[in-house]
């Protein structure tokens, strides 16, 4: 499965409720494990698979802001999904870490709701909460379909004044927060810094990604009321932005409110996106880090494609054939046969700009690293000869489906993959094509990709205990 969501890099909510109705999304055929018979009957015949739909309606404010709406009656809560457009690789030099700071000061209040947004929601059992990586920022809301109207509120409030209820204590007071969160899962954390060097070092000084999302200390306590403003006017505006509304609504009353909460906020320039070449290692490179930890730990890395460019779904898929079940080529040799290793991951690191592929492992005891890193490439040439199979991509097919699937049988998985796609590929009605990747993918597609993504010139990670370099 990819982890465009797993790895973003940082933080992760009136009217009679119409009889249930069968969910939009048809479900999964079956949920027992497959079997060889199975496994060459998907890989044959994919499109033997469920379709998918999940009905939409996509309309522009005359601001700019694009609102998509999608029914569905068959539980009676609503979600509204806003994504703006701004990461972490839209940020400044010495600037670092502004995006992941906003969506903290999102939260914070504005005019005309003066107060922490979360007790807002809370109290009428609904959940909110938002996330940022390094190509968007989204803000969500899972609540009682009544209390839609307060949700269009807030989301409309925050939108068109924020800035009057900004002020140097709160921004101080989220700072604080950003930069304690960055020593919890970076800083005092086991293997917490691998992402920033393996981001550091996999694209170069002046690269979007060259800084991982949560950005750097010295760049967020230098932040001034007057950075962040600058930064909030030019990003987060309608013309910039994509509104969800799923689940229990009427279109009718859900279109009168959000011309009434959204229609008179400016809509803003759009922003320009960076445009960036494709980073290609010339050479192998080693990094070599300690930290307080108890084992060694190795990663393998490599630029790839960027999220859904050809190759993506096939990198997706290369990771179940590699690593998933103690049959796998990777796990059964490191870590049942040769005991080299504790554990072993692969996986396709899914961004908008250009993805990497990477492999981790933990060396078991009495081994060493460099013992470990041997025996993965062994394997992974023994692999690139031989190929992999057409069975191995169909368990892997069937693997991800049912994945898919399940990530869109509720209202909240269904809303974010509507922004999502929304922000990939401009329209909304990406599940099928998205899915079709997948399905596409043969074989002899996931064995090209193999033998040209993970090639010689990669960046090699080691992270060891701090007694023994």
């Amino acid at each position: 499965m990819s982890l465009i969501a797993l790895l973003a890099t940082m933080s992760v909510a009136g009217a009679a409720t119409p009889a249930p109705k069968a969910p939009a999304v048809a479900p999964v055929a079956t949920a027992t494990p497959a079997t060889p018979a199975t496994t060459a009957a998907v890989a044959a015949a994919p499109d033997a698979m469920p379709a998918i739909a999940v009905p939409y309606e996509k309309y522009t404010l005359p601001n700019g802001l694009t609102v998509i709406l999608s029914e569905d009656h068959s539980v009676p809560f609503v979600q509204v999904n806003v994504w703006y457009w701004v990461g972490s690789k839209d940020e400044k030099a010495g600037r670092t870490g502004f995006a992941h700071l906003f969506e903290h000061l999102m939260f914070q209040g504005s005019e005309h709701a003066n107060d922490d947004y979360f007790q807002f929601l809370s109290k009428v059992g609904g959940q909110v909460n938002g996330t940022t990586n390094l190509d968007r920022t989204n803000y969500f809301e899972g609540l009682p379909a009544s209390e839609l109207p307060r949700a269009l509120f807030l989301e409309s409030d925050r939108m068109g004044w924020l800035l009057p209820a900004l002020d140097d204590a709160k921004l101080q007071n989220q700072k604080d927060v950003v930069r304690n969160e960055r020593r919890q899962r970076y800083d005092n954390v086991p293997y917490g810094h691998a992402w920033i060097h393996l981001y550091e070092n996999l694209f170069p000084e002046g690269h979007p990604y060259h800084v991982p999302t949560i950005g750097k200390h010295e760049d967020i306590e230098a932040a001034q009321l007057a950075d962040v403003k600058e930064f909030f006017s030019t990003w987060y505006v309608p013309q910039n932005a994509s509104l969800v509304v799923c689940g229990d609504f009427d279109p009718a009353v859900a279109k009168g409110l959000i011309a009434g909460y959204f229609g008179d906020i400016p809509g803003g320039t759009k922003p320009v996106p960076r445009e960036v070449p494709q980073v290609a290692l010339t050479a192998p490179k080693r990094i070599d880090a300690t930290d307080d930890v108890p084992f060694e730990k190795v990663w393998l890395a490599w630029p790839s494609p960027a999220l859904n460019a050809p190759g993506d779904a096939e990198l997706d898929l290369l990771s179940s054939t590699l690593t998933d079940g103690k049959d796998s080529p990777l796990y059964r040799v490191l870590v049942r046969e040769k005991q080299v290793a504790q554990d072993v991951q692969a996986a396709q690191v899914s961004n908008g700009l250009q993805s990497f592929y990477m492999i981790n492992a933990t060396v078991a005891p009495g081994h060493t690293g460099d013992e470990l890193v041997r025996e993965i490439d062994r394997v992974l040439e023994e692999v690139k000869a031989r190929g992999v199979s057409v069975a191995e991509v169909g368990v892997a097919r069937t693997q991800y489906e049912v994945g898919f699937y399940g990530s869109v049988a509720t209202i909240a998985g269904k809303a974010d993959r509507l922004n999502s796609y929304f922000r990939v590929t401009g329209e909304p009605d990406g599940f099928a094509a998205d899915l079709g990747r997948y399905r596409a993918a043969t074989a002899e597609t996931v064995n090209t990709t193999l033998r040209t993504v993970l090639g010689p010139n990669r960046l090699e990670l080691h992270i060891a205990p701090e007694a023994t370099k």
